[in-house]
């Protein structure tokens, strides 16, 4: 019954070892300081709750909605990309509203992928943006996460090895999960990239609001032309700390929507109503609370970089995303990412993220999500300071941790 060709293809999930051991030492009393998952702790605007809370009940509202998303909010996300990047969008055609960007991102492939169809994927990278396509019957050929000119020869190699040619480049800058942003500039030679070579191109915005410098990240649909082979995707999960509502949204090129939307009519009829009418509150109302959010992961960031520090563990400070991607230290770099994770958890009461999680290139990484308050950061890094403190007398007692079965 474990035999399904799509199952097959999937390994297992590997965040799934860490939270059963996180599960358990919880269950025993541990109190956990959690930095595993990109889980907002923050609460969602109050103006937004109440939009929800004013529509919910209202006549017809618990119907089912519309599929590509209500007239408003469609008309609302064209309104943000005007106003935040200089892009015009038609709403009816080039807007569609998706139930968070990881669905529309899965649903996109499912649209375009033919089997056997050749994706490029940064490496490391979020899952579903593999995953996606493998579920899809399509074939994963990794390239360089970095966006450098140093990307470039190395996707050229990749469309002349591939065989058969591939049909889509992924991106996702700020990145999920480097924390690597890209220059308007890049994102320009990766248009007459794709172009050049006839690829779709499809990028993850879902970070745009979170940077702690004065050097807003961009979007690729600012370049001249991106539009005419490119969807992007964002989501209201992280500005807004709306993660659990389940908002996203596709904007770009009108085709490639269209295979979108006809897609998703077959799976769903939209979010409920009142979550649409609120997102519509959201990206249309003051943007106090997206500066407020700035603020607190910025401090949270300056927080863990310096503690985690004094601590004997230099991290590196991002300049957006609400993650910091970490080289393991270098006396534990051979038990590779997962075993460290377990090992950090079971040693520190302190989860992170195991870089293999988001490929193979990752596992000399973990990633640490600024999802506490800097109380408790302060608190982890006093944490891993005691395990490394501990580990300088009893290292040649560490060995890998048994696999969770």
């Amino acid at each position: 019954m474990t035999d399904f060709h799509r199952i097959k293809r999937l390994p297992p999930y590997v965040f799934e070892q860490v939270n059963r051991i996180k599960a358990a030492a919880r269950a025993q009393g541990a109190d956990i300081i959690d930095l595993g998952m990109g889980n907002p702790d923050l609460d969602a605007p109050k103006h937004v709750i109440a939009k929800l809370c004013e529509t919910a009940g209202r006549p017809r509202t618990d119907r089912y909605s519309a599929s590509k998303g209500i007239a408003g909010l469609r008309k609302a996300q064209a309104g943000y990309y005007q106003r935040r990047f200089g892009v015009s969008l038609n709403p009816d055609t080039q807007v569609v509203a998706t139930l968070g960007s990881k669905e529309g991102f899965a649903n996109m492939a499912q649209a375009i992928t033919a089997p056997g169809d050749v994706v490029l994927v940064p490496n490391p990278s979020y899952p579903i943006h593999a995953f996606g396509f493998l579920m899809a019957g399509g074939v994963i050929r990794s390239v360089p996460a970095e966006p450098t000119p140093a990307m470039f020869p190395a996707l050229e190699r990749a469309m002349r090895h591939s065989i058969p040619k591939p049909v889509a480049l992924v991106v996702c800058y700020p990145s999920n999960p480097t924390a690597y942003v890209a220059s308007l500039d890049f994102y320009k030679d990766l248009v007459a990239f794709a172009k050049q070579h006839e690829l779709i191109l499809l990028s993850d915005l879902a970070y745009a609001e979170v940077y702690f410098d004065d050097n807003p990240p961009p979007s690729v649909l600012q370049v001249p032309g991106a539009i005419d082979c490119t969807v992007e995707f964002t989501s209201l999960s992280k500005t807004y700390s709306m993660a659990g509502w389940r908002m996203g949204f596709a904007v770009g090129n009108e085709r490639l929507l269209a295979a979108l939307t006809r897609v998703k009519s077959y799976l769903d009829y939209g979010a409920f109503t009142p979550i649409q009418v609120a997102a519509t509150a959201a990206l249309n109302g003051p943007d106090d609370c997206i500066h407020e959010m700035r603020s607190i992961y910025r401090k949270r960031r300056d927080a863990l970089v310096e503690s985690f520090g004094k601590a004997g563990w230099t991290i590196p400070s991002p300049a957006a995303s609400m993650f910091a991607w970490v080289p393991i230290p270098e006396r534990y770099r051979e038990m590779g990412s997962l075993e460290f994770s377990k090992l950090l958890l079971e040693k520190s009461d302190v989860a992170v993220a195991p870089g293999i999680g988001f490929g193979e290139f990752g596992d000399e990484y973990v990633r640490i999500a600024l999802v506490e308050n800097e109380q408790r950061i302060r608190q982890a890094a006093r944490n891993v300071r005691r395990f490394f403190d501990g580990t300088d007398k009893t290292l040649h007692n560490v060995v890998p941790m048994a696999r969770v079965g």
